[in-house]
């Protein structure tokens, strides 16, 4: 195929967009990472529920509550995995998860009983498997951002505005997910161009078993040297860690097998969906579930590890 210039232009720009809002998201406080994973959240959930709609047409008739209501539902969620660390007017987001969220785990199968010219259990899985597969991930993305705050973190570098930087270290486990997803994806690309030729699975033909491989070992080797050396190199007073060098090599070894699976789930739907792309906000890569699908289901793995291991 030969190679499109403006094709490279639109998607060289696409991604360099894409990569300053995520660091900006990522990296400037408590804040901004709480409303980068709000916007990721109900922009997986609009491309979500377009794709069951092509998948099931039914689903397109379901009421404006029970569409809006599942995905403030699902954001409940994350409010709750907030712990104590956001306040807004004197409210913890935690507990405004949870009062909410409880209001709507009883009004919407009450509306759907009510007003839904039939109840079809097979359109109440699809929005089931939707908080799920997107609210519960980022739910736990929020989760360990609190975690390290709470475990790690001593309390003299909190900065309650907005406009105030934080620190690096809160985002410490999901920076290395995400990053560690963005490494395995170029590799990925760069050994299945050079050496692949094994047809990984049916439902995404272009990846092959020699690029998957090369690309989980080399994220792998890659993520794990730079964090074992930050652990080993830092003397920051205000955070305190200190986990076996193998951490750093689990955690994305965890990240890029589950991610790729993530994919392969996405991929699935989209099949099922029959398009190419979950959507159109970043031309040239798709939609916000393109972007994330890895993510989404790599989150929870990395989280029970953390957990119960560390």
């Amino acid at each position: 195929m030969a190679f499109n210039w403006q094709t490279f232009k639109t998607r060289t720009l696409t991604a360099a967009v894409f990569i300053i809002i995520m660091l900006g998201g990522l990296l400037w406080n408590r804040w901004s990472f709480f409303i980068l994973f709000s916007i990721i959240h109900f922009g997986c959930w609009y491309e979500y529920q377009k794709l069951v709609e092509k998948i099931n047409p039914a689903y397109q008739n379901i009421s404006p509550f029970h569409k809006y209501g599942v995905m403030l539902a699902g954001w409940c969620i994350m409010l709750y995995f907030t712990n104590d660390a956001y306040y807004f007017l004197g409210i913890r987001l935690h507990e405004l998860g949870w009062w909410l969220g409880l209001v709507l785990l009883f009004t919407l199968p009450l509306i759907e009983l009510l007003f839904a010219k039939q109840i079809k259990r097979k359109i109440i899985g699809y929005s089931f498997f939707g908080i799920i597969y997107i609210s519960l991930s980022l739910g736990l993305m929020m989760d360990l951002y609190a975690w390290v705050e709470k475990n790690y973190l001593s309390k003299d570098v909190f900065y309650p505005g907005f406009f105030k930087p934080f620190s690096f270290y809160p985002v410490l486990f999901p920076a290395i997910i995400i990053f560690s997803l963005w490494i395995n994806d170029t590799m990925a690309y760069i050994a299945g161009s050079l050496i692949g030729k094994t047809p990984f699975s049916k439902i995404s033909p272009k990846k092959t078993w020699e690029g998957t491989i090369g690309g989980i070992i080399l994220s792998n080797l890659a993520i794990g040297f730079i964090f074992s050396n930050i652990q080993t190199d830092i003397a920051v007073p205000s955070f305190h860690f200190s986990f076996a060098t193998y951490t750093w090599f689990v955690i994305p070894a965890i990240a890029v097998i589950t991610g790729t699976m993530g994919d392969l789930l996405e991929s699935k739907l989209k099949r099922l969906a029959g398009v190419k792309d979950s959507g159109l906000i970043m031309p040239g890569h798709g939609g916000f579930l393109d972007r994330f699908d890895s993510l989404l289901v790599a989150t929870p793995f990395v989280w029970l590890f953390v957990y119960f291991f560390l």
